[in-house]
């Protein structure tokens, strides 16, 4: 296949990039700025250039043809306008990057599947994400504009350990709490079901998808098929840190209003809701597929990989400050209540 990738650096492009290449029938392209091209493998042909200077990018894309055309980094329906004018008739399968955080927030049903309505009154970026899906299934009604929609959820790779609560600077933070014995924030009680999917079962599943006949004009979700609690989350980073938990529960909706993160979109609008995959869909379209990597297995290959590289240890003290005022202002309404 001859395919042309929009992003190709990021936690889920890079790993298909990655296994893209393990097999040499593949030519693949990349239009990217080249702020991280030192992780891709050599073979592949960068397009350097910025793909909101639509008139600089369509001279340099001039006679170019694809089997298929991937946007990762593609957020609002203006975006994939101009995608269109670039690749319609020029490519056979145009795939857009979504977000399962599109989907119905509260849920109706824990158990989500394609058909599950998108509708998320909490975070902008989910409802931009339902627009630019809007648009792209018009062009597939009005114009057989060949798309095919993915929608991600909770994706991770080496570079850092997935969290539910954490600063600017990412989870290191949270880390090096659990590593000093200080007790961390876990939303809720702990007690909802989250998916995590390691970004190597998420790249072949997306793979299977590409030059696909009966993924036209489709949405389809990728994330493994496992579920587990916050609880679970955090007690499998601490067992093999070999440290003690000490988790601190605080309501989703308390964090969300004392946080100037944006806490309501990936708490409210996300995380703080239970999540159970149905994933027949992706199994019918990608026969074979199934995700290899158990949570406690590839968050264990994250946190050995964070910890041999400083580089992911990026210390954010006004988080660790936040935490610490946070769990303050707990203990003190309790003892308020009991005076």
């Amino acid at each position: 296949m001859k395919i042309l990738m929009i992003g190709g650096t990021g936690t889920i492009s890079t790993a298909i990039s990655r296994q893209l290449l393990e097999d040499t029938d593949h030519e693949l392209y990349l239009i990217n700025r080249g702020g991280r091209n030192d992780v891709l493998p050599t073979n592949v042909n960068i397009i350097q250039g910025d793909i909101n200077d639509e008139a600089a990018m369509a001279e340099k894309l001039s006679g170019m043809t694809f089997d298929a055309v991937c946007d990762f980094i593609a957020f609002v329906p203006e975006q994939l306008e101009r995608d269109y004018r670039l690749f319609n008739g020029k490519t056979r399968q145009f795939v857009f990057i979504s977000s399962a955080s599109a989907y119905q927030k509260p849920l109706s049903n824990y158990i989500i599947n394609e058909g599950t309505p998108l509708a998320n009154p909490y975070w902008e970026y989910s409802r931009n994400k339902i627009a630019c899906e809007d648009y792209l299934m018009k062009m597939y009604r009005e114009n057989g504009f060949p798309v095919t929609i993915v929608r991600p959820s909770h994706t991770y790779d080496e570079r850092a350990v997935p969290m539910g609560v954490h600063g600017k600077n990412g989870s290191w933070q949270v880390i090096k709490r659990m590593m000093e014995g200080k007790p961390v924030i876990i939303h809720g009680d702990g007690t909802t079901l989250w998916t995590m999917t390691h970004n190597s079962d998420f790249a072949r599943a997306f793979i299977g998808l590409l030059d696909n006949v009966h993924a036209i004009g489709e949405a389809v979700q990728i994330t493994s098929d496992e579920s587990v609690t916050w609880n679970q989350i955090f007690g499998a980073i601490a067992a093999h840190l070999g440290v003690e938990l000490k988790p601190y529960y605080v309501p989703s909706d308390f964090l969300a209003a004392v946080s100037d993160y944006d806490l309501e979109g990936g708490l409210i609008g996300d995380k703080a809701n239970t999540v159970v995959f149905d994933n027949s869909k992706l199994h019918r379209l990608v026969p074979g597929f199934d995700a290899k990597i158990r949570f406690d297995q590839g968050v264990a290959m994250t946190l050995d990989y964070v910890l041999s590289h400083k580089e992911c240890q990026i210390d954010d003290p006004e988080f660790d400050a936040w935490c610490d005022k946070v769990i303050a202002a707990m203990e003190n309404a309790k003892k308020e209540v009991l005076a």
